[in-house]
C-alpha cells in the first residue's frame, strides 16, 4: 500500500513538470480560409486585433506579390514583458499574421506566439509566464473565429529544444547574433538606419518599426526586395506557407545594431527544412547580413 501511495505521489509530481519540459510547439497556426480576398481579409484581421488592444505596426506584400500579405502587430503588455530580457528580448514584441490568396479566398495563418516567446526569451519566459500566456490566449481568441481549421503546422519542437534551438551541429544559436555596427549613440544608430531605409538602400523597404527610446531599443522589420537575391528568390524555395516569418529584423539596443544569424533565423521559422533545400539558399544568410550591414553605414 505504501509503495502504491509513493508511486502515485511520484507520478503526480512528474505530471506537474512534464508538460513544461516536453510540450511540443509548432511555429504557426492555420486559422483557415476567410472567404474574402486578401485586402478584405487584411481589414478583417486588423479590426479583430485592434478590438483586443493590439496595435498594427505595419503590413506588406512579401516578394511584392499582391496575393501575399503579412501584418505585424504588438501590444503594450507584451512589450513590457519581453523588454525585461536585455539580450534582444524586444524581438519577441512583434507578432505576425500571414495571408495567402488561394483563388476566391484567403488562407489566414499566424506565427505562434508561444513558439516565438520560448525561442527568444528562453528561461526568461518563465519569469513572465502569466503575462505572455495572456497575450498568447488573446491572440488565439481573436483570430480563431476567423476560420474553422485552427491547427498548428510547420513542424514542432519541444520547449526544451526550442529554448536552445540549433538547426545542426556547428550552426548558430539565438545567442550568436551578427553584430552589424556599433554607433556612437542610440540616436546616431536610429538616424543612420532610418535614413538608409527611407532611401530604400540595398533594395530594402521598411515594413514596421517598434521604437522605445526610454529603453534605447528599436526593432526594424525590413522587406528584401532585390529580385535576384531577396524574398522573391528564397521564399518560393523554402515555402511561402510560412510567410508569417517575414520580414527579417534589425534590432538596435543602446549603441549596437545586431540581427539574428540567418542560419538560425531561417531554420527556426522553417524547422522542417531539409538540408538539401537549405543548400539551395545557402547564399541567403550572407546576403541578408551584407544588406543589413549596408543599412547601418
Amino acid at each position: 500500500m505504501k509503495n502504491k501511495l509513493l508511486l502515485i505521489i511520484v507520478l503526480t509530481v512528474f505530471a506537474g513538470f512534464y508538460p513544461v519540459n516536453s510540450q511540443n510547439l509548432s511555429p504557426y497556426i492555420k486559422v483557415g480560409d476567410s472567404g474574402k480576398d486578401v485586402q478584405q481579409t487584411t481589414n478583417q484581421v486588423s479590426t479583430a486585433l485592434k478590438s483586443n488592444g493590439f496595435n498594427i505596426l505595419g503590413s506588406y506584400h512579401p516578394e511584392g506579390k499582391s496575393g501575399l500579405m503579412v501584418i505585424a502587430y504588438t501590444r503594450k503588455d507584451l512589450q513590457d514583458a519581453v523588454l525585461q530580457k536585455k539580450d534582444r528580448g524586444a524581438l519577441a514584441a512583434v507578432l505576425k499574421v500571414g495571408l495567402k490568396s488561394n483563388g476566391n479566398s484567403t488562407t489566414i495563418s499566424y506565427l505562434n506566439p508561444d513558439y516565438l516567446f520560448n525561442a527568444y526569451l528562453m528561461k526568461d519566459y518563465d519569469k513572465h509566464k502569466a503575462a505572455l500566456q495572456k497575450v498568447d490566449g488573446d491572440v488565439k481568441s481573436v483570430l480563431s473565429p476567423l476560420g474553422n481549421v485552427n491547427k498548428p503546422f510547420g513542424g514542432s519542437l519541444s520547449v526544451n529544444k526550442l529554448r536552445k534551438y540549433q538547426y545542426k551541429m556547428m550552426m548558430p544559436y539565438f545567442t550568436d547574433p551578427v553584430e552589424l555596427k556599433e554607433f556612437d549613440s542610440f540616436e546616431e544608430g536610429v538616424k543612420t538606419i532610418e535614413k538608409n531605409l527611407s532611401a530604400q538602400k540595398g533594395n530594402t523597404a521598411l515594413v514596421y518599426k517598434l521604437k522605445i527610446p526610454s529603453k534605447k531599443t528599436a526593432v526594424y522589420g525590413i522587406a528584401l526586395t532585390d529580385k535576384n537575391d531577396g524574398e522573391s528568390f528564397f521564399l518560393p524555395i523554402i515555402g511561402e506557407d510560412h510567410l508569417a516569418a517575414m520580414p527579417f529584423e534589425i534590432i538596435l539596443q543602446g549603441d549596437t545594431a545586431t540581427m539574428l544569424h540567418g542560419r538560425y533565423r531561417i531554420a527556426l521559422h522553417w524547422p522542417e527544412l531539409s538540408m538539401s533545400t537549405f543548400m539551395k539558399i545557402m547564399s541567403t544568410p550572407g546576403y541578408v547580413e551584407d544588406t543589413f550591414e549596408g543599412l547601418c553605414k
